[in-house]
């Protein structure tokens, strides 16, 4: 008997390998794109030709935002730690004579305490204006967003006038899923280690923020808080380019103040990342893995919020351009980030006013 318990114990350890083996290799293959194969949520619609049109408006300086709602803008994860996150749209909107705040939330935190925070955040908006927002979240910043309208949407309704979510994980990342889950890669190369380590030791944030983005938080959280039906949504996402070009781009993500020169003027140098051969990277092995297209970070798939205006750019962008700007100028035929925001948020009021329309009509 003794030979024969060996023997079972060392087929049980030899299977469990290679069960591990097997999740390791599959990955996040079932969970990528889950929220369009669930037929009971409902189906979005394809907004992009609107999109350009509008952004063609835009550029040629017919701007049509309204200056009767208030613009928030939420920035997404490590946000504290880019200084010039948004500051560009925000001054582009500023410059039109729109009011228009960044949201200062802590990014790193959770994404039910940034729910929270983002919630106070419309409500102070509103009571001193008096005038409903429009909100656009970047990456989990439009997770953020979403959530406070969710979890709080009776004390939100009569205050906020819509969403945009730009390249946000709303069904999840795979990214995040690899690293964080058990028997994944996060396991092999030590990721884990050291993205707690980055996150709560270096950062000084929850680690909680990134497993909010995980597959399986993103579907637990989802069955138990959807999105109210009512509210406008607009959602965006592309996909990362891959040609030899961006190894060489830098982003102006932030810069130094050295001490006054002999002119009397202090000496800006920008903080530069090449953000976009990182991201470039990781949309590769993104396709290798699973075939799945993304910014980087973020698949398309996961990026669209069932019931949402859709807008699908064919257009090469990576997780980071709508945030950060890149050394090199913009071409003089395409539309820079600050257009892009206005041109969601265009599309977004004309979804709104549509909804409404289509109210009316059901009420009388």
């Amino acid at each position: 008997m003794a030979p024969f318990r060996v023997f079972q114990n060392g087929a049980s350890l030899f299977q469990g390998l290679v069960d591990r083996a097997r999740k390791t290799v599959h990955g996040s293959a079932d969970d990528i794109g889950w929220l369009h194969r669930t037929q009971s949520l409902p189906a979005t619609e394809d907004g992009t030709t609107r999109f350009l049109e509008i952004l063609d408006s835009v550029r040629k300086n017919e701007h049509k935002l309204p200056d009767t709602v208030v613009y928030l803008l939420v920035p997404g994860l490590f946000s504290n730690h880019g200084p010039l996150y948004f500051v560009k749209t925000k001054a582009y909107f500023s410059k039109m004579g729109l009011v228009c705040h960044i949201a200062k939330i802590h990014s790193e935190s959770s994404v039910s305490k940034n729910a929270r925070e983002i919630k106070e955040y419309i409500e102070e908006i509103y009571w001193g204006s008096r005038k409903r927002v429009l909100l656009l979240g970047h990456s989990k910043g439009g997770v953020d967003a979403a959530a406070a309208l969710s979890l709080y949407w009776p004390q939100l309704k009569d205050k906020v006038a819509g969403l945009v979510l730009a390249q946000s994980p709303y069904g999840g990342s795979p990214v995040a899923s690899d690293i964080l889950r058990e028997g994944q890669l996060g396991d092999y190369v030590m990721l884990r280690k050291l993205m707690e380590i980055l996150v709560s030791k270096v950062l000084k944030g929850d680690l909680q923020a990134l497993e909010d983005l995980t597959y399986e938080k993103r579907k637990e959280f989802l069955s138990q808080h959807p999105l109210p039906p009512e509210v406008p949504i607009v959602s965006f996402h592309t996909e990362a380019s891959i040609t030899p070009s961006v190894l060489t781009a830098l982003s102006h993500v932030a810069h130094v103040e050295l001490p006054v020169a002999s002119d009397g003027n202090p000496a800006r140098i920008p903080v530069v990342m090449p953000l976009s051969a990182a991201l470039a990277a990781c949309s590769q092995l993104l396709v290798a893995r699973y075939g799945a297209k993304s910014d980087g970070l973020v698949t398309r798939k996961d990026a669209e919020v069932p019931g949402s205006v859709a807008v699908r750019p064919e257009r090469k962008l990576d997780h980071a351009w709508m945030v950060y700007s890149s050394m090199k100028e913009e071409p003089g035929d395409q539309a820079d980030t600050s257009q892009v925001c206005e041109a969601l948020l265009s599309l977004l009021v004309e979804v709104a006013q549509k909804r409404r329309h289509e109210k009316a009509m059901k009420d009388e």
